[in-house]
């Protein structure tokens, strides 16, 4: 079938909660995707991050066929040869005591809403019902009730109410606001370090610091959402390295499976995680012994390959080049590694029509927030791949 074909057919039968590019693509490799009529793209979205370490990377594909050919699930009812491992893995890897796995990254990011509570009630000594956990305005988290709840974003939330009580939400990138809303019933604050749905909005230089010593002085926990920022997006494995803050609770996922299979993960403490009883929090697939297997792999060609060094290398080599771009439509670019957003002006008529001038170069990228079109690509591109799309970006953005 070919490209309008296969249109119809999904705007027939599919929900429509999605605005794609009009592009179906069958096939990828590396930093390149290939559509249904043989076209081929370089992929600067990532599937939001999930692929920085490419499409189809052949170690994945290794371990993921090696571990299916095994065992795929066991549930949590028994244990698997594969999880104990990716937890070893991870906290080796990052410093933190224990780990728990969950799929998807809004799961992780109620995993560690429920267990930040717990934490609040059990060891802070916070009256039953009564925590609150600090979020910043322009957040996106997931799009679970509970996390709807807290977004300042009407078209994430309008009409799926009613609403899940206990968040407050403040300015994103002032540690004052944090400092004004803390009370004692304030459990945790939940922030990216950088927003990427937002439009890549990154805070004033030591707002995570700030934070990170304000929580610490007020017996809060800090919990960072790394789902797209972390494992290398940003130049350095979190986000939050760039500040020097080890969050007290990392939320990560996405680049955690290379794009083959939904793997979460939630680090902390053993004295915070270790609240968890067995029956008060699970997932039939979280830990599975394929999903685990993946992961492990995932990880050890993001360090192996020296991807992050990498990302930062292109990303400012990609950043300073578009910065040389003539400014006709570009209000502002704000950029970190490879997670870069370039801000169209209001006169320009919104960032959809230079994504699908994009797509007609050979170029895919999606806007966010109509005015931003974000650049990721995974984190193996080289600088030949960007000096070819160099002229295509400048085309693109001058018309």
């Amino acid at each position: 079938m070919k490209t309008a074909e296969l249109i119809q057919i999904a705007e027939e039968f599919g929900a429509h909660n999605y605005k794609p590019l009009d592009v179906v693509l069958e096939k990828g490799e590396g930093v390149w995707v290939y559509d249904v009529d043989g076209n081929r793209y370089l992929d600067c979205l990532s599937a939001y991050s999930a692929l920085n370490q490419g499409h189809v990377h052949p170690k994945i594909l290794d371990a993921l066929i090696s571990q299916s050919k095994k065992l795929t699930l066991t549930s949590r009812a028994f244990r698997n040869d594969q999880l104990p491992l990716l937890y070893k893995e991870l906290c080796d890897l990052t410093g933190y005591e224990m780990a728990i796995a969950m799929n998807s990254g809004a799961e992780a990011v109620e995993t560690a809403i429920k267990i930040v509570r717990k934490w609040a009630y059990l060891n802070k000594g916070v009256d039953s019902n009564k925590a609150e956990i600090i979020v910043a305005d322009g957040n996106f988290h997931g799009r679970t009730v509970t996390i709807i709840s807290f977004s300042s974003e009407p078209l994430y939330k309008n009409d799926f109410g009613p609403y899940t009580p206990g968040f407050v939400n403040v300015k994103y990138g002032s540690a004052d606001a944090i400092a004004r809303s803390i009370n004692k019933n304030t459990a945790g604050v939940l922030i990216e370090p950088i927003q990427g749905e937002a439009g890549v909005l990154i805070p004033p230089e030591g707002y995570l610091k700030d934070v990170a010593d304000l929580c610490k002085a007020e017996n809060v926990l800090l919990i960072t959402d790394e789902i797209q920022t972390g494992l290398g997006r940003t130049g350095k494995l979190f986000a939050s390295d760039h500040e020097n803050v080890k969050p007290d609770v990392m939320i990560i996922g996405k680049a955690l499976s290379g794009g083959f299979y939904p793997v979460s993960a939630v680090l902390t403490s053993r004295e915070i995680l270790g609240l968890f009883k067995p029956g008060e929090h699970g997932s039939t697939f979280g830990g599975n012994p394929l999903g685990a297997a993946v992961a492990r792999a995932a990880l050890r060609v993001l360090i192996d390959e020296e991807m992050i060094k990498n990302a930062a290398e292109m990303g400012e080599y990609f950043t300073e080049q578009l910065y040389e771009m003539p400014q006709k439509n570009i209000k502002e670019i704000r950029a970190k590694g490879l997670l870069i957003g370039v801000e169209i002006k209001e006169t320009s008529g919104g960032a959809r029509k230079f994504c699908e001038a994009l797509k007609e170069k050979g170029i895919l990228a999606k806007e966010t927030h109509e005015t931003v079109i974000r650049f990721a690509p995974p984190l193996i591109i080289d600088k030949d791949t960007i000096d070819w799309a160099l002229p295509k970006i400048r085309e693109a953005l001058s018309i």
